[in-house]
């Protein structure tokens, strides 16, 4: 199974924290910053459990690439629809950050809509126009 195919879905019946492997840049922040529940040295990686709610969101929510995602398992938690502004960031010596739905149209013609995700700027990323990390690799620099 090639990583652009994995999904692993993570829940505490109230969230489900969603990651897509073939869209991490490896920023780290997720485990930076709740080591309790992200620790890429223990399987499965994403403990649910050792954090609330609220806290799991608001740290799926800091994830650059849009390589974690989630979703409420109850409807009415859900977040109301707001009117919603795209945000781009530039990630110093990295990626373009952007915030908010996209579509991006590949030269097949083929739609993907994304809430978040990581634009390659370095021009290695070998799933462009994705960012993967190559940056880091190839030592990009702003």
């Amino acid at each position: 199974m090639s990583n652009q195919a994995i999904v692993k879905e993570y829940s505490n019946g109230e969230v489900t924290i969603i990651w897509q492997p073939a869209k991490c840049i490896h920023s780290t922040i997720c485990f930076r910053h709740l080591p309790e529940v992200f620790n890429p040295q223990q399987r499965p990686w994403v403990k649910v459990e050792a954090a609330s709610t609220e806290r799991l969101i608001e740290q799926v929510k800091n994830c650059p690439s849009g390589a974690l995602s989630y979703k409420m398992d109850q409807k009415a938690q859900a977040e109301p629809n707001k009117a919603e502004v795209v945000k781009v960031k530039l990630a110093p010596n990295g990626p373009l950050i952007v915030q908010g739905t996209i579509e991006v149209q590949d030269k097949n013609g083929t739609t993907t809509t994304h809430t978040m995700t990581a634009l390659c700027r370095c021009g290695a990323s070998a799933n462009k126009p994705y960012c993967d990390g190559s940056h880091q690799r190839v030592g990009f620099t702003d």
